[in-house]
């Protein structure tokens, strides 16, 4: 799981406690050396498309590429990061 992605869950404080258990115990994605830089550039690259890049779904996308997995959403606000910096997606 991409680290804001657990950051986001945990967020929530009616979050049950057998939840935070579990979502505690899930394996979590290492942030590599070079993470920072490789999340704004792509960022940027899709603001130069004058397409949205909240700062979350950039770091989330970030973590994926650099592990080469896919994300598991239902937000359509990653299909730039899909086009043109290559996240895969299980919808």
């Amino acid at each position: 799981m991409p680290p804001v992605v657990l950051t986001e869950l945990l967020s929530d404080p009616k979050l049950p406690d057998a939840v935070l258990t579990l979502f505690r115990q899930l394996p979590v994605l290492a942030v590599s050396e070079g993470y920072w830089e490789r999340a704004g550039a792509l960022r940027s690259l899709i603001i130069s498309t004058r397409r949205r890049a909240p700062l979350a779904d950039a770091l989330i996308a970030q973590s994926c590429l650099d592990h080469d997995v896919a994300l598991i959403t239902r937000d359509a606000d990653f299909r730039p990061f899909v086009r043109l910096g290559g996240l895969k997606l299980l919808v």
